[in-house]
C-alpha cells in the first residue's frame, strides 16, 4: 500500500502531530494555572478557593501531568527516529543540536511536574479535603503550595525557550562552522538551563513573580541562549 503514511516520513509525521497535540494540552495547562487560575485564588474567597481545589485542580493537574509525560514520550521517540534516519551525526547538525537544547528544557520541565509540582499539589488538594471534613489543617501545606508554585512558574519561564528553540530546529537552521566545539555549545547551554533549575527547586521567583515579569524574563531568557547558541558555534 503505498501511502505516504505507512512511509518513515508517515510515521515522523505521525509523532510529531502527536508531539504537537499533547504539547498543547501541557503548556496549555500551564499558563491557566499561572496567567488565570492563581490569580484567581489570591482574589477569590476561601470557600471558593476550597471548593476550587477540592474539585477543579485536581482534574486540572491530571491532563497537565500526563500532557507532559506524552509530550515527552512522543518527543523521544521522535529524536530517535531521527537519529535512526540521519546516522550518528544527527546531534552535530543545526536540527539536531537545536532540537537537542529544546529536548533537554522540555525533560527539566516535565521532571518537575512530576517531581516537585504533581507531589506538592497532592498534599494541598489532601489538605482540602480534610480541612473540608473537619480534620486538622496540614501545617506543611502552604509550604508545599509555595514549592509547587516557585516549580511552576520556573516552568512558565523555560517553555519560551523551549517553543523557539522547537520551532527552530526545523524553520531556521543555524550555520555551524566546521571546526566549532559542540561540546562547549552545549555545556554552556546547559550550565545555564541548570542554574535556573537550582533556582526553581532551592529559590525565589524573585523577577518571575509577576505575570509580566515571567513572560520579560522568558524572552531576555530566550535571547541569551539564542545568542549564545550563535556566537559559540562560529568560535
Amino acid at each position: 500500500m503505498n501511502w505516504a503514511i505507512f512511509s518513515m516520513e508517515g510515521l515522523a509525521h505521525v509523532l510529531r502531530w502527536l508531539h504537537v497535540f499533547f504539547g498543547v494540552i501541557w503548556i496549555g495547562l500551564l499558563y491557566y494555572f499561572n496567567f488565570v487560575q492563581g490569580a484567581f485564588f489570591a482574589e477569590t474567597d476561601a470557600t471558593t478557593k476550597s471548593g476550587a481545589i477540592q474539585k477543579l485542580v485536581p482534574r486540572a493537574l491530571m491532563w497537565f501531568r500526563h500532557g507532559a509525560l506524552w509530550t515527552m514520550i512522543t518527543g523521544i521517540l521522535l529524536i530517535g527516529l531521527n537519529q535512526h534516519t540521519m546516522g550518528p551525526g544527527y546531534f552535530a547538525t543545526s536540527g539536531g543540536m537545536i532540537i537537542l537544547i529544546g529536548t533537554v528544557i522540555g525533560l527539566v520541565m516535565g521532571s518537575n511536574v512530576w517531581f516537585v509540582i504533581w507531589p506538592n499539589q497532592r498534599i494541598v488538594i489532601q489538605n482540602a479535603l480534610d480541612t473540608a471534613a473537619g480534620k486538622p489543617a496540614n501545617s506543611a501545606a502552604a509550604a508545599c503550595g509555595a514549592k509547587a508554585g516557585l516549580a511552576s512558574r520556573h516552568n512558565v519561564l523555560f517553555s519560551i525557550p523551549l517553543l523557539f528553540f522547537m520551532l527552530a530546529a526545523r524553520h531556521m537552521p543555524i550555520i555551524i562552522n566546521d571546526d566549532a566545539n559542540l561540546g562547549i555549545v552545549y555545556g554552556v547551554i546547559f550550565t545555564i538551563i541548570a542554574l535556573i533549575e537550582v533556582n526553581a527547586l532551592k529559590g525565589k521567583t524573585g523577577p518571575i513573580t509577576s505575570i509580566k515579569g515571567v513572560i520579560h524574563m522568558g524572552f531576555a531568557l530566550t535571547v541569551v541562549l539564542y545568542v549564545c547558541v550563535e556566537i559559540l558555534t562560529k568560535i
